[in-house]
């Protein structure tokens, strides 16, 4: 197996810290007074500073050093937060990305501006002192206390040598600082019968003069201060009170000797939990995926093979073999699971960016974050909604004076929800704003050639045309809309997804979209059925019962296709004339009825085989534009069937059916 290269291992890690500290920054605009707000960004700046600099990053190390001073002076209570700075750290955080995938790039003017960005933000929340001196005031004024005399105290997690920390490392970064005393304490070293010698029993006392600053003292732990007990201790002469100051780092904590034993059981139960996770590519979970599919597809020969078969013993074996699939096909489902709160979290900063865009007053409310959906699926979700959310703001939410005298809140809302339902997760962005215009939609659509003058559609047909291709209705072209070339990615992708797209506008009280995404596209449980002589798999998740379509009723329903079910007619679609089979039907036909959104609608089929574990494999090129067909699965017998896209094959039938009444 190959070693994962350190700066690659690096880059994940930074990402991670960014979006923490972006996370931060984005919480802090909520109440600009929050103490945990503000040092978790300050923590995130710090570590991400130190980082940088171990792995050779020394452009993003330099240039997240300014903003982790300007933080640093807001923890201190130099200066308060403000909107401002909040800003300028944002954007100065999409530069630190910038720094980390490019790191030999030209960013020198970028850097410049941003940074002079920053010293305005920070200059005008404090003091007016000289751009130039802002960001290094806190530096300067620490250095300025010459020789001063410290005590740290401190001890490392139990498992710390196992990690890959040598704490003589550590104690010799301190030689170097100054004058140096150092005692071990051996309180907790246990005896000799029961040490085990891979593990860290010894805390130390150290006391130290120097004239370096307490921040190079802090930066010895760097790297292991989130899981260890610390305690720096001013004890200078000159200062009439030596308190302990808290680590600017959270997970760095002041602890007494009563306390110790409880915070070192609280590290070792921490650093055991993080033990648990492992951290895997997703690369080698979609490698996985593919050999679980393969072993379905063998275990699904087998149980054929076995079915006809006289032997008892391997008929077992089959069943066995089987149900053990089955538990790894659900593990290896799970694993690739994700909860979508990973993919709503990205839309904070955007509605914060547009807010201050376009003047609004704009809330994003997050429901159902918890809801889980496959990664490919999140991964793919996240350019439409990235234009359906743009799209809310931008033609739904009104200016706030215009909410006003509409008797609405001056802040509109922006509503991102999540929930289950059988095989699919359906996904909602509501708004409160004005409601799509119906008359602007049609007289764009019929200006633009898209429908005929005067055409009749129903109002979800109508509200569907703002997806077609160069669509907007936009007046003047700007930065957020009005070139049309959004809302048709969103169809085009959810499309590809397997999914379908619902449109409800009220006007005056807004509009919602919802996307019905299946949770996965890798493996789904299906019902395998015979039209004519070909296999075709139906998602079982779509399935509501199925019946028995008699002769009689057959008969009774040509020209009008519909049977009724409990008092309720359903119309249902003959797939043996959809498909064009040729063959005659069988005399004991079944109609599956499926549930398409709202509706439901019945599905004629020869004969249903049963239920089948259905690999899906993507269709050729040749193949790709037919739409009634979502994939294809291999069977037992190695022959293929085709699996059945419902809602396409739905919205095909029923266009035919028009085109039949039609021709009379």
């Amino acid at each position: 197996m190959n070693n994962p290269d350190p700066i690659s291992v690096f880059r994940t890690e930074a990402a991670e810290l960014l979006e923490q500290i972006e996370s931060g920054l984005l919480d802090l605009t909520r109440s600009l007074e929050d103490r945990n707000q503000i040092d978790a960004v300050f923590r995130g700046l710090h570590t991400l500073k130190g980082s940088g600099a171990m792995f050779g990053f020394e452009a993003l190390a330099a240039f997240t050093h300014h903003c982790e001073t300007a933080f640093d002076r807001v923890r201190k209570g130099d200066v308060p937060a403000t909107h401002e700075l909040v800003s300028a750290v944002l954007s100065a955080q999409d530069h630190m990305r910038a720094l980390l995938e490019t790191p030999n790039g030209d960013h020198d003017a970028m850097s410049a501006a941003l940074l002079d960005n920053l010293h305005r933000a920070v200059n005008g929340a404090g003091s007016p002192a000289p751009v130039a001196s802002v960001i290094a005031a806190a530096p300067v004024a620490e250095k300025a206390g010459g020789l001063r005399e410290w005590r740290i105290r401190f001890s490392l997690p139990a498992n710390a040598m196992a990690n890959g920390t040598n704490p003589l490392g550590l104690l010799d970064e301190m030689r170097d600082l100054g004058d140096c005393r150092i005692i071990a304490d051996t309180a907790k070293v246990p005896e000799l019968a029961t040490l085990d010698p891979r593990d860290i029993h010894l805390a130390w006392d150290v006391a130290l003069k120097t004239e370096k600053p307490r921040s190079d003292i802090e930066d010895v732990f760097i790297f292991v201060m989130d899981d260890m007990a610390l305690e720096i201790t001013d004890i200078t002469v000159d200062q009439p009170v030596a308190a302990p100051v808290h680590m600017p780092v959270a997970k760095a904590v002041v602890v007494t000797e009563r306390e110790a034993p409880a915070v070192q059981a609280a590290n070792d139960s921490k650093q055991a939990k993080s033990a648990e996770n492992v951290r895997v590519p997703a690369e080698r979970l979609d490698e996985m995926m593919d050999r679980v599919g393969e072993l379905v597809i063998a275990q699904s020969r087998l149980t054929q093979l076995a079915g006809t078969a006289t032997d008892l013993g391997l008929r077992s074996v089959s069943e066995e073999i089987e149900r053990l699939s089955g538990e790894l096909r659900d593990t290896m489902m799970v694993l690739r699971m994700m909860p979508v709160a990973s993919l709503f979290s990205r839309f904070r900063r955007l509605v914060h960016d547009l807010s201050r865009e376009t003047g609004k007053e704009i809330e994003l409310i997050t429901e159902g974050e918890t809801t889980e959906v496959d990664k490919t699926v999140i991964d793919r979700l996240a350019d439409p909604l990235v234009h359906l959310v743009r799209n809310s703001i931008d033609h739904g939410l009104e200016q706030p004076e215009e909410r006003l005298a509409a008797g609405k809140d001056a802040k509109g809302k922006v509503i991102l929800s999540a929930h289950q339902t059988g095989g699919e997760v359906i996904i909602t962005i509501k708004d409160d704003g004005r409601g799509i215009n119906r008359e602007r939609v049609r007289a764009k659509a019929e200006a633009s050639g898209i429908i005929q003058p005067g055409a009749a559609l129903t109002d979800q047909d109508l509200l569907q045309l703002i997806f077609q291709p160069g669509f907007s209705t936009a007046q003047t072209v700007t930065n957020l809309s009005g070139r049309g070339v959004g809302m048709d990615v969103v169809k085009k992708t959810v499309e590809a997804l397997r999914g379908a797209i619902d449109i409800t506008s009220n006007p005056g009280e807004g509009s919602q979209v919802s996307l019905r995404i299946p949770l996965t596209l890798a493996i789904i449980e299906g019902l395998l059925v015979r039209v004519g002589q070909g296999c075709y798999v139906i998602p079982l998740s779509a399935v509501e019962e199925c019946l028995e379509l008699s002769l009689e009723d057959d008969l009774r329903s040509h020209g009008r296709s519909f049977i009724s079910v409990r008092d309720s007619l359903v119309p249902f679609l003959r797939l043996r004339d959809q498909f064009r089979t040729g063959t005659q039907p069988d005399p004991y036909q079944k109609i599956v009825v499926i549930s398409t959104g709202t509706e439901r609608v019945g599905l004629v089929v020869d004969q249903i085989i049963g239920d089948h574990q259905t690999v899906i494999k993507a269709m050729s090129k040749l193949h790709h534009d037919i739409a009634t067909f979502s994939g294809a699965t291999i069977l037992g017998d190695g022959s293929v069937a085709l699996i059945l896209d419902v809602a396409h094959l739905v919205s095909a039938g029923q266009q035919r059916e028009a085109q039949l009444r039609a021709a009379g």
